[in-house]
């Protein structure tokens, strides 16, 4: 029997909190080549992300992909970098202390919020453990994915199982699969976007760009096309757009096989070839601004645009850290948390007389 996980600072006293993790994507250390590899190594050879025959994909990941992508990735990377790091990670941290400090001010149920990405660091597993030396009793995941897909959400489902099922105590658990139609999301994102039309003008169009994934991924009952485009049609929706002026498209696509479509690049040259000056691009798909939207949008397909005839490309940023975001989290994570009985009593008489109890009968510590 193989041992499992223990929690040497357990006490029958301890103080009990439920724990709130944010998951994202991830990020490699640093934008070197050889952080990069790794990066990419975890990444790519996740069966979620590419689900193709392991032996296959094992010579072609490492015979030729993790030979040749590094470099220009780390490129890419280094383009993005700030002072603070990876945009990623800096913003998603930024998001965490927010809401730490939100449900901080809690007058009963002490709730505790850790920060993980899915690949890279901080690893969900370091996460779990900083979690648990806090006492935790229950767990509510939340995947930063607005938009449900297997290649995001259920990976980082896998690898919550994959730790969880090493430990000997589990939490309960409670577990956010999507957000893509919430209102507070939905209103979150309208508002961003009229705030940039107010400072930096209005586009003759919005493009509202999605990552994308293999359309067979669809076909065989993965939900994110719908939702993607649930959430596309709320926005526009909320921002009173007509058909005209705005389209919903898909970026990011690797390998040779279908994607979904329409893609962001082909759409953007299609656009400048028939006469369109400006365009607004916003990425509801993406909570934190990242390579695929500061990269490759505001930088690759502004090129694209600008390069086939277009004047004017302005990005619009994720939500990032800011407070409608926070507040919307904020309310998917306390509907979550409601009709959690029976109440974590943390009261210090409460955890003493549970001490004096287990001692008495006969429990250690």
């Amino acid at each position: 029997m193989n041992d499992l996980h223990a929690n040497p600072d357990f006490r029958h006293d301890s103080s009990p909190c439920t724990g709130v993790l944010l998951v994202n994507l991830g990020t490699p250390d640093t934008p070197d080549t050889g952080a990069v590899r790794d990066y990419l190594a975890e990444f790519l050879w996740d069966p979620r992300v590419v689900d193709v025959a392991r032996p296959l994909w094992w010579l072609a990941l490492h015979g030729v992909i993790l030979r040749i992508r590094p470099a220009r990735v780390a490129k890419a990377y280094r383009s993005i970098w700030t002072e603070e790091g990876s945009p990623l990670l800096s913003v998603s941290r930024k998001l965490t202390a927010q809401l730490r400090q939100r449900y901080a001010q809690r007058d009963s149920g002490r709730v505790e919020v850790a920060l993980a990405m899915r690949y890279g660091k901080p690893a969900i597993e370091t996460a779990l453990l900083e979690l648990e030396k806090k006492g935790m009793r229950r767990l509510l995941v939340l995947p930063l994915y607005p938009q449900y897909s297997s290649t995001t959400t259920a990976a980082v489902f896998d690898e919550l199982a994959r730790v969880l099922g090493q430990w000997r105590w589990l939490p309960d658990i409670r577990f956010v699969q999507h957000y893509h139609d919430h209102p507070a999301y939905i209103e979150a994102l309208a508002d961003s976007i009229r705030e940039h039309w107010e400072t930096q003008g209005r586009s003759e169009r919005l493009l509202m760009s999605f990552h994308g994934i293999p359309e067979r991924m669809c076909r065989s009952g993965d939900p994110y096309y719908c939702e993607c485009v649930k959430t596309a049609r709320l926005l526009a929706a909320r921002l009173d757009l007509a058909e005209a002026q705005w389209k919903l498209t898909f970026q990011s696509r690797f390998g040779r096989e279908p994607w979904l479509q329409p893609y962001t690049d082909i759409t953007l040259k299609e656009w400048a070839s028939q006469g369109v000056q400006s365009v607004d691009v916003v990425c509801p798909g993406f909570s934190a601004d990242c390579l695929e939207t500061l990269e490759e949008i505001n930088g690759q397909n502004r090129e694209l645009f600008l390069a086939a005839g277009g004047r004017q490309f302005s990005y619009i940023a994720a939500l990032n850290d800011r407070a409608q975001h926070v507040e919307a989290l904020a309310q998917l994570i306390d509907a979550q948390l409601q009709g959690w009985q029976p109440a974590l009593d943390d009261a210090p008489e409460h955890l003493a007389a549970c001490r004096e109890r287990a001692l008495a009968d006969g429990a250690g510590q």
